[in-house]
């Protein structure tokens, strides 16, 4: 199970440079053990109770998650847990509540007149009885669902209750109103609502000592009580915390740059522009032009809140967000968001472990999948954390033959790095990295191209990569040295 594992990956990922780990969800979802906890039940179940037909979670049980994140800690490893408050799935009981159906293309129009239904709205958790927590969900505590159980009929649901026929208000305007995602949909206007999602952080953070949250689907959720929770944890937190909101809008950064200012700074967000410009690289190949590949990106606009990525558990194939990743453009895009100044990279576990797993397609047929890991990702990822330091020169001048160079500092022996990418044919670039590192011979770190150079008295050079690769050059001397101790 993934706490194990994680727990026993835990030295391996210190050394390789690895400062923080967000986790999935550790709450109990509504499908039990096969659960990959989005499908949120109960959040104050970290498999300890046997509810849902499992006492542990597909991840583990509750003392083997808080062991990990002790182990992940002593080796200053931070942990950021998934923290997923949009939803609650597979309540306990029936209620007959007055719904009116919407139109899923415009949330904003009603398509039915109230009409009264069954729905899966109260949430009592029977087995944990009222440990932790007393607090009982019911349709008060919901603006919307996706399924009347009397009527056996999935649509678009808005509940009537206290509240009125309006959904809250959003940072921006999709489908009318993008409030309701699925599931079950949580009714932030109501106050003893939030006031237990803030008890249960308070409780969180005391039982796991976790670092900071990843919110997973901000974009759907009321901004002003996503700015209330985190002030709140600030308040209680001995320490500073980290918070990634999931704002997804793959197509405009400047929706991202707008909930930015609607949440203050409060949060980073991570950077789906960039990731929907990697794939466009992966798909198009040497039609992309590489000099672009920071037009329209979070990371370009607000590279102190923007968490990058080339691929994540939404984009990978199967999912709803699906966008695999062409084998080629991996080392590229990493080289990208691993060896540049700007953004916070986030690596995907398939990419560094590799994947496998088998999974139904829109067409309810099941496909067996398999995510190759990234030879080069490891050597990428040692790069960071011992050379890629000091200041950068971009060479972003060129459709297909893009690099970059960072000069190096002076705490760190032999570090500096100069980096050519290329998604067309073979490529050179001239390059400086410095005055300092005249004379010296730099040789390409990733075994693709064997030759060595030296740099002239302007530290600088013709650098060279291969066609569809990227080539990482780095002081000789690095190499002649045992590489984990660079």
């Amino acid at each position: 199970m993934l706490w194990k594992n994680f727990a026993k990956e835990i030295l391996n990922l210190s050394q390789l440079g690895i400062t923080a780990a967000w986790l999935p969800p550790p709450f109990k979802g509504g499908t039990g053990a096969a659960s990959v906890g989005y499908d949120v039940y109960d959040l104050f179940d970290l498999g300890e109770f046997d509810q849902q037909g499992t006492v542990a979670t597909k991840y583990g049980t509750k003392e083997e998650f808080i062991k990990a994140v002790r182990k992940a800690h002593k080796k200053n490893i931070l942990v950021i847990a998934d923290a997923v408050f949009n939803h609650k799935a597979h309540g306990d009981e029936l209620e007959k509540i007055t719904v009116r159906k919407v139109n899923p293309e415009n949330r904003k129009e009603f398509i039915s007149e109230p009409m009264e239904i069954e729905a899966w709205t109260k949430f009592l958790f029977p087995v944990r009885n009222k440990k932790y927590s007393e607090f009982i969900w019911d349709y008060h505590c919901f603006s919307g669902l996706d399924w009347a159980e009397n009527l056996k009929e999935k649509a678009v649901f808005k509940i009537l209750n206290e509240y009125g026929e309006d959904w809250e208000k959003l940072a921006e305007e999709e489908y009318g109103n993008y409030d309701y995602l699925s599931f079950t949909d949580i009714e932030f206007r109501n106050l003893h609502v939030r006031e237990e999602l803030k008890y249960w952080g308070k409780w969180f953070l005391e039982t796991v000592d976790a670092d900071g949250f990843r919110l997973d689907a901000v974009k759907h959720i009321n901004p002003e009580f996503i700015n209330e929770w985190i002030d709140y944890m600030n308040s209680i937190s001995p320490r500073k915390l980290f918070y990634v909101g999931e704002y997804w809008n793959d197509q405009n950064a400047e929706s991202l740059k707008r909930y930015i200012e609607v949440s203050q700074g409060r949060m980073h967000l991570v950077d789906a522009p960039l990731h929907h410009n990697f794939y466009r690289a992966s798909t198009q190949g040497r039609d992309y032009d590489m000099s672009k590949i920071f037009e329209n990106t979070l990371i370009s606009h607000h590279p102190e809140r923007s968490v990058s990525f080339v691929s994540n558990h939404d984009s990978q194939p199967l999912q709803l967000l699906e966008k695999p990743m062409a084998d080629w453009c991996n080392p590229l895009s990493y080289s990208i968001i691993l060896l540049r100044e700007q953004g916070i990279p986030c690596i995907f576990y398939p990419d560094l472990y590799g994947a496998e797993y088998t999974d139904k397609g829109k067409d309810g047929n099941d496909y067996h999948i398999v995510l190759k890991k990234v030879n080069e990702l490891p050597t990428l990822l040692l790069i960071r954390k011992h050379l890629a330091y000091g200041k950068q020169r971009d060479y972003l001048d060129h459709k297909n033959t893009i690099g970059w160079t960072r000069e190096g500092i002076g705490e760190k022996r032999n570090s500096g790095c100069a980096v050519l990418l290329s998604n067309g044919d073979d490529g050179w670039k001239y390059m400086e990295m410095g005055k300092k590192h005249a004379g010296k011979v730099f040789v390409d770190c990733l075994n693709k191209i064997e030759k060595e150079i030296t740099l002239d008295k302007n530290g600088g050079a013709e650098f060279y990569c291969k066609g569809g690769s990227v080539s990482v050059w780095v002081n000789k001397k690095v190499m002649e040295s045992k590489w984990r101790r660079v």
